[in-house]
C-alpha cells in the first residue's frame, strides 16, 4: 500500500472499485481526515484518456456543488499515473447496506431520506448537473439520519468535454429511465425517475421493475405499471403512492418536471405523518475493520455486484425473448429514430417487415368473448362436425304431409 498521494498521509485502505483504490488519508496542512479516490492511469492511451476525463469530470462536477445533501469535494490531483479527489470522509452506511438488513424502515423515515436526496438533486440540476445514477449505493446515511449523493463519476454537465456517445447507456439497469433505456438524450427528470425506483424499493423491499436479466429489466422499465406500494406495505398511505406514481410516469410531461417540486411532496407528506421516533443505525459494520461502509466507493464491486442482482420476475416467462419483443414493440409504436437507438443500445438488429406484421396481426386481433356453455371441438384427424338447423326438421313434415294429402285426394277421385 502506497503511504503518501500528493501531501496527504495515507491511513488505510476503505475498498477498491473498478477505477482504483479509495483511501483513508490525513491532510497534514489543517489535521483533517478525508477519504481520497483514486484512478490508476497506467491504461491504454484511449481507456486512459477516457478513465482520467470522466474522474476529472466528476471531480468538477461534485466540485462546483456546495449543498449539506452532496457530499463535499476538498481536492483534485495527480501523482505519477495515479490520478486522485480529495473528499469529506463520511462516518456512516451506504443506504443500500441498510437495505440489506432485511427490514423496511418506517415510512416518515423513508420519506425524509428521499426528500434529502431530492433537494440535493435539485440542487445540482438547477447548476445544469444530471446525476445519471441516482441509487442506494451512490447514497449515504450518516447521523441523525443525514442523508448525502455521492459519485458524480457518469455525470453529464452541460459545459462538459466528456460526451456520451449516442446509444450509449450509462447507469445501472434497475434504476435507469425509459429514456436511458432507449439510449435517448436525458435531463433532470431521469433522475427523478431513478429516485422514484429507489423510494419503491425503500418502501416496499422489492424493485418496481423485475427480470430474470438486464434485457427484461429493461423490457419492464419501458412497458410494465408496477402495482402501488401501498398493496404491498400497508403503512404506506395513499398519497405516497400518488408521488410514487408521478415520479416512475413513463411519459416525461406525466413526471415531476423538477425535483425540487418532488421534495416539496415528501416533505409535506412526511408531516403529515406520526414521526416513529426510531433512529437508524449508521455505524459500520464491523468498525474500523470494515472501513468501507464509511464512503459509497466508484464501480465497487460488492456495490455493482447487489445491483446486478436478478430479482423475481414479475409477469415474465423464463424464456420470454424480452430485448425482441421490445424492439418489436418500438417499430409499431415508436419512429424510425427511436427504432434505430434501441437497436444500438440492445445491440441487436431491427425486426424484419415479416415479424412487426406477425406482431401487429396478433396484437389487433379482436379477442373471442368468453360462452357461458361449453364449445364442441373437433378431435384431432376429424372433420368439424356439420352446423345443425333447429328449422329444418319442421320443413320436411310439412312437405311430407302434403304429398300424403295428394295421394289421397287421387285416390279419392
Amino acid at each position: 500500500m502506497i503511504s503518501r498521494l500528493g501531501r496527504y498521509e495515507v491511513l488505510g485502505e476503505l475498498g477498491q472499485g473498478a477505477m482504483g483504490i479509495v483511501y483513508k488519508a490525513k491532510d497534514p496542512l489543517i489535521d483533517r481526515v478525508v477519504a481520497i479516490k483514486t484512478i490508476n492511469l497506467g491504461l491504454a492511451l484511449e481507456e486512459k484518456e477516457e478513465y482520467e476525463g470522466r474522474f476529472y469530470q466528476e471531480a468538477k462536477a461534485a466540485g462546483r456543488l456546495n449543498h449539506p445533501n452532496i457530499v463535499t469535494i476538498y481536492d483534485v490531483g495527480k501523482s505519477g499515473d495515479v490520478a486522485y479527489i480529495a473528499m469529506e470522509f463520511l462516518q456512516g452506511r451506504e443506504l443500500r447496506d441498510i437495505m440489506n438488513d432485511g427490514k423496511l424502515l418506517p415510512v416518515d423515515q423513508v420519506l425524509d431520506i428521499v426528500a434529502q436526496v431530492a433537494q440535493g438533486l435539485a440542487y445540482a440540476h438547477e447548476h445544469e448537473i444530471v446525476h445519471r445514477d441516482v441509487k442506494p449505493s451512490n447514497i449515504m446515511v450518516v447521523r441523525d439520519g443525514h442523508a448525502k449523493i455521492t459519485d458524480f463519476g457518469i455525470a453529464r454537465m452541460a459545459s462538459s468535454a466528456v460526451r456520451t456517445q449516442t446509444g450509449m447507456v450509462l447507469g445501472s439497469p434497475k434504476y435507469m429511465s425509459p429514456e436511458q433505456v432507449m439510449g435517448k438524450a436525458i435531463d433532470q427528470r431521469s433522475d427523478i425517475f431513478s429516485l422514484g425506483v429507489m423510494f419503491y424499493e425503500m418502501l416496499t423491499g422489492q424493485a418496481p421493475f423485475n427480470g430474470e436479466n438486464i434485457n427484461a429489466i429493461m423490457y419492464q422499465t419501458l412497458n410494465a405499471a408496477p402495482v402501488p406500494p401501498g398493496t404491498l406495505n400497508p403503512a404506506v398511505p395513499e398519497m405516497v403512492n400518488f408521488i410514487v406514481a408521478k415520479a416512475l410516469a413513463k411519459k416525461l410531461e406525466d413526471r415531476y418536471q423538477n425535483a425540487k417540486d418532488l421534495a416539496g411532496d415528501l416533505r409535506a407528506c412526511r408531516d403529515a405523518l406520526p414521526r416513529s421516533g426510531k433512529q437508524i443505525d449508521v455505524s459500520p459494520v464491523g468498525g474500523e475493520k470494515k472501513l468501507r461502509d464509511a464512503i459509497s466507493i466508484t464501480g465497487s464491486k460488492e456495490a455493482s455486484e447487489e445491483e446486478a442482482k436478478p430479482a423475481a420476475t414479475a409477469g415474465l416467462s423464463k424464456a420470454f425473448d424480452s430485448a425482441a419483443a421490445t424492439m418489436r414493440l418500438a417499430a409499431l409504436t415508436a419512429t424510425s429514430e427511436d427504432v434505430d437507438e434501441l437497436s444500438k443500445t440492445l445491440k441487436i438488429a431491427r425486426p424484419s417487415a415479416e415479424s412487426i406484421n406477425r406482431a401487429a396481426v396478433v396484437a389487433k386481433a379482436p379477442r373471442q368473448p368468453a360462452s357461458s356453455a361449453p364449445r364442441q371441438t373437433a378431435q384431432p384427424g376429424m372433420a368439424e362436425p356439420p352446423p345443425r338447423h333447429g328449422g329444418g326438421n319442421l320443413l320436411l313434415v310439412i312437405f311430407v304431409l302434403l304429398v300424403l294429402v295428394g295421394i289421397v285426394l287421387i285416390s279419392v277421385s
